[in-house]
């Protein structure tokens, strides 16, 4: 599932090309909503609410997308040619100059714009929303903290605590706060909780405005993160092997199931390490999302 920086990186891009401009083709290819054209509506704007999307109507409908596990927003001129399957497409929104078109966007829903807290009311504060400020981070840390047995792996991940964090970021932040992914809320002290609020917003906004992600401040090829994806490799920091390990979120989304950390550099609770030479998990792959 894509980091909340790829999603509002897609908000900003799909604003900047259609906000102000009235639809000359409004086709949704949803199984729910094909019966609906949008065509001759102005699109008011896009917004972004961590890992969803609202693409909001002059005649207060909005057009909520998220992205899952593959979905994504291409843009293009008129006329240009479209990259990706046919079949995939879900949604085409076109005006005079820009044309953008949703691929593999399994969730699709209009609503009334007054409604759109119905499907985003009970998530945390988004990590790179505009109103964000002490207050929103004290509640991030109020909802980090109400659960003490929960892993800290785990508590990230939970939009409901903050909007945002994948587990790209899950990863990078544990590391960079040296505490292990299966260390409990509860043993966290007062300063660690704050640091996980702070480094996971400094590292969403690090990225928010270019598709690169780099949490280690170099944006070389296999230099820009510390453990994320570096399973077997040598730890940046202390030259131990970077080790994967699977971290059950009680999802069935298996990505989010996988952790990546160096035993040094992290102390705390961890799973058996496998022996040397086991097969570990397979790694995933970073950014999905192309514009």
């Amino acid at each position: 599932m894509p980091e909340g920086d790829t999603v509002f990186l897609a908000g900003r891009r799909l604003d900047d090309a259609l906000a102000g401009r009235e639809l000359t083709r409004g086709e949704l290819r949803h199984p729910r909503l094909i019966e609906h054209d949008l065509a001759g509506r102005t699109v008011l704007g896009v917004v972004s609410v961590g890992k969803h999307l609202f693409t909001r109507f002059d005649d207060g409908i909005s057009l909520h997308s998220h992205f899952r596990m593959d979905g994504t927003w291409h843009l293009y001129r008129p006329g240009r040619p479209w990259r990706g399957a046919k079949h995939d497409i879900r949604a085409i929104l076109e005006t005079d100059e820009r044309v953008a078109v949703g691929f593999r966007l399994h969730d699709l829903e209009l609503l009334p714009t007054a409604e759109e807290d119905r499907l985003v009311g009970h998530l945390g504060p988004d990590l790179l929303g505009d109103n964000w400020d002490d207050a929103a981070a004290a509640e991030v840390k109020r909802r980090l903290r109400a659960d003490p047995d929960r892993e800290l792996g785990t508590a990230l991940l939970d939009q409901r605590v903050a909007c945002g964090v994948g587990n790209l970021y899950k990863a990078e932040v544990c590391f960079l706060m040296k505490v292990s992914p299966w260390t409990k809320v509860g043993d966290l002290t007062d300063r660690q909780c704050d640091d996980a609020v702070s480094w996971s917003r400094r590292l969403l906004e690090r990225n928010a405005w270019r598709p690169e992600q780099s949490t280690t401040g170099d944006l070389g090829d296999g230099a820009q993160h510390w453990v994320f994806e570096r399973g077997g490799r040598a730890c940046r920091r202390c030259r131990d092997v970077v080790r994967v390990s699977r971290q059950d979120d009680g999802t069935k989304d298996v990505e989010d199931r996988v952790a990546y950390f160096c035993p040094t550099c992290q102390p705390g609770p961890h799973p058996e390490l496998p022996r040397r030479g086991a097969r570990r998990p397979q790694q995933q792959t970073g950014r999905r999302a192309r514009y």
